[in-house]
């Protein structure tokens, strides 16, 4: 039996490379943060160029190996685009971390159709045409590989009467499926995939409803007492990502303060 590593090599992705869509902004450049500050090479997406910049100078500014590459993951030939352009710069993808996502509110009687196929095509179908592309052209031939797919409590039950976000929480609740059942088809195939379910954290996507529902009584709601912050995504996301949590597939969990636990009790 050769001798079990420590925690810190378990947790190095030193020789990783990285894709985070959705990567500029918010929880996908915690995430990216985390990623790259556990040694992996990262590559940042997300449609504008200008927040794409700022991001990857952040990054590199702490130390971190990032790029970037603009593109509209709700749209199947940029996503493809993504994909082929991230292979040829990168030379493999070890990591993927499908996080690109939007919501629209809206009362469930007076939902525009168009405004529900948006959401299920970025939040849904651009994690299934991304992943499966990847998976095709590195992660399966090499036998090896890492999904992240960004969820939400949102996606775990119904909504608060001031949410109002049904395409968003039925898109949440299919990750969650999608996440499950491409674990079990990809293990064989030596592909890990994951889903992770944040709670509310004052993104740009988050801040409006927040500060509608009461941020004093969302945070006082979760048994912790607080919204999620800068840091609290970053240690399950290399946790998933890495050798640490290499017999963990096919699983969600919630980054929430405990507003899951309460929900569910």
């Amino acid at each position: 039996m050769t001798q079990p590593r420590s925690v810190q090599q378990l947790f190095d992705l030193s020789g990783k490379a990285a894709l985070v869509t959705g990567g500029s902004r918010g929880l996908g450049l915690q995430m990216a943060h985390a990623l790259g500050e556990a040694g992996a090479r990262v590559m940042l997406s997300s449609r504008k160029a200008d927040d794409l910049e700022e991001a990857v100078a952040e990054l590199q500014a702490a130390g971190i190996d990032a790029r970037w590459i603009a593109a509209d993951c709700a749209k199947e030939d940029q996503i493809r685009g993504l994909a082929d352009q991230t292979l040829e710069r990168m030379g493999a993808v070890d990591i993927l971390v499908n996080n690109a996502g939007a919501s629209w509110g809206a009362p469930a009687e007076d939902h525009p159709v168009e405004a529900w196929d948006k959401v299920l095509n970025l939040n849904v179908r651009g994690y299934f045409i991304l992943s499966q592309h990847i998976a095709r052209a590195s992660m399966i031939p090499r036998r090896s590989g890492r999904i992240i797919n960004i969820a939400s409590i949102a996606g775990l039950g119904g909504n608060p009467v001031e949410m109002k976000t049904i395409a968003y929480n039925t898109s949440k609740s299919a990750v969650i499926g999608f996440t499950q059942t491409l674990a079990g088809e990809w293990g064989r195939h030596g592909i890990n995939v994951n889903a992770i379910c944040p709670g509310f954290f004052m993104t740009k996507m988050a801040a409006g409803l927040i500060k509608q529902m009461g941020e004093d009584k969302m945070a006082a709601h979760a048994p912790l007492g607080r919204l999620g912050d800068p840091e609290d995504l970053k240690g399950l996301t290399v946790l998933f990502a890495s050798d640490a949590g290499k017999h963990i597939t096919g699983q969600w969990m919630a980054v929430d303060g405990g507003v899951s636990a309460i929900v569910a009790g």
